[in-house]
């Protein structure tokens, strides 16, 4: 065994070497590549300061390379091999996953029936809607085999926003539709769709496995922190419009100042969200690192993921570039029905914007929390459900009322009330189960079971107004339940 001094200093020629460099180079040789554990620390420096050298050392600091490839998402090939990479693709990240992917016929009888039985609006929606499952779920798995190439905070933040792109694809087609109402609707059934099903699920698949789980309080803290400051955010327009006392103001001056208020806070909540990007990737990197590389010791069967075969780069690229332009056409495809669909049925605005929408935009990002969840990865399971429901708070629905503006559309924050206060006690719900870092099934059952309640209320909630049974103007149901919706 080595004694102390030679463990310090290396064996004689590194020694040598020393002396060599002090006298080419004067000042200190502290930073010297001879491994962080064999160098002494230059003198009157803290721990703490020591502690920084060699996290800028390590190549995870400020300095870091975000873009060099890790060695546990190499594939060990180059380009592009049509047969490993239909096979990696449909095996997928998990079994959940590879079994959405036989639905994959699908796809081509949803875009065929479209064009040849237009008027069946019905099974069109279906087909569509069944579509967008696997299109979705590839989004995913791409994005997701991407992120395993890149350090930890940068690959989940990639991933959370990959997961996004079908989201942002449907608020840009629906604008396109002037379906105010339900993206209003499906900007906050997203909120509540992946803070309290997929949360919920999460907590309770791994409860099943796991007596009780447990993950850090930085994620959840700050995650929850951030969700109730987006809701009261939010919730800004709303109140301005509601909340107004008695003034010469006529209903459409109230609304021009809604429509100006709602632009200018969509703004501010995205320049906060590029701060949170800033502050998780960047000052505050290795704070979260360190979360993610213990959650990854602590993986049941990461020993099984790493010795799977992986996408290439241009893998990655080709895949995500397929599904976002499938998913686009299905968007479309979707779109075009929902308004036969809530004039000739029972679907109401709020529930199609605030339950059906969201569940197949976001079906990807919940495939993915809930299979970390059973692997017991809860902090990058919380990760990709609070980071998927900021990301829509913060940027995709500020987004689209920036879009909405840039084409003089008057798409505004101004939400009913039924959606802001379930919005509401839903953050604060979920910030009372994440506040001590613990979970298990009954927290996750009951999540879920407040999620099909809202869906519930949603199903009967009436529209604002339809046209009558003739297209000739609105009837006189329309015109009551339009009434009771602004006076609720």
């Amino acid at each position: 065994m080595a004694s102390p001094s030679h463990r310090r200093f290396g064996s004689h020629g590194q020694r040598q070497g020393l002396v060599h460099n002090d006298a080419l180079e004067p000042g200190p040789v502290y930073n010297k590549t001879y491994g962080a554990e064999e160098t002494l620390p230059p003198p009157n420096t803290t721990s703490n300061e020591l502690k920084r050298t060699q996290w800028r050392r390590s190549g995870e600091g400020p300095n870091m390379k975000l873009f060099r490839i890790k060695t546990g998402g190499e594939s060990g090939r180059g380009g592009i091999h049509p047969w490993h990479f239909f096979r990696i693709c449909f095996r997928s990240s998990c079994k959940a996953s590879a079994a959405v992917n036989i639905l994959w016929p699908i796809v081509p009888v949803a875009l065929a029936v479209r064009y040849s039985l237009p008027e069946q609006h019905v099974l069109i929606f279906t087909l569509s809607y069944i579509a967008m499952a696997p299109c979705a779920n590839l989004i995913g798995f791409a994005g997701q085999e991407l992120a395993r190439k890149l350090p930890h905070v940068l690959g989940v933040l990639i991933e959370t926003t990959v997961g996004s792109i079908v989201e942002i694809i449907l608020f840009m087609v629906l604008l396109s539709k002037d379906q105010f109402l339900v993206i209003k609707a499906a900007i906050l059934g997203s909120i509540l769709a992946t803070m309290l099903l997929c949360l919920g699920l999460c907590f309770f698949v791994g409860g099943l496995y796991h007596e009780e789980q447990s993950f850090s309080d930085t994620i959840s803290e700050a995650g929850s922190g951030l969700l109730l400051t987006a809701g009261v955010a939010l919730a800004i327009p709303t109140v301005f419009q509601r909340g107004l006392p008695e003034s010469n103001m006529t209903a459409a001056e109230i609304a021009d100042k809604t429509l100006d208020i709602s632009r200018v806070v969509s703004i501010l909540l995205i320049i906060a969200y590029c701060v949170f990007v800033f502050f998780q990737a960047r000052t505050h990197h290795g704070l979260y690192h360190d979360i993610f590389e213990m959650d990854e010791e602590r993986d049941r069967d990461g020993h099984k993921d790493a010795a799977k075969d992986k996408l290439t780069l241009i893998e990655c690229l080709i895949a995500l570039s397929v599904a976002v332009a499938l998913v686009t056409l299905i968007a479309i495809t979707l779109v075009l029905q929902i308004e036969p669909i809530i004039v000739h049925s029972r679907v109401s605005d709020a529930f199609m914007g605030l339950i059906l929408v969201p569940l197949v935009e976001k079906f990807a990002e919940h495939i993915t929390a809930i299979d970390e969840a059973w692997d017991n990865q809860m902090n990058f399971a919380l990760s990709h459900v609070l980071g998927a429901t900021l990301q829509t708070a913060l940027f995709n629905a500020p987004l689209v009322v920036v879009v909405a503006w840039g084409y003089n559309k008057p798409l505004d924050l101004d939400f009913g009330i039924f959606d802001l206060v379930m919005l509401i006690l839903a953050i604060l719900t979920v910030g009372r189960f994440l506040q001590d870092q613990k979970s298990n099934y009954l927290e996750g059952f009951l999540l879920v079971i407040l999620y099909v309640a809202i869906a519930v209320s949603a199903f009967y909630y009436p529209n604002p107004g339809h046209e009558g049974a003739e297209g000739s103007g609105p009837s006189a149901e329309g015109i009551e339940a339009g009434e009771k919706f602004r006076l609720f």
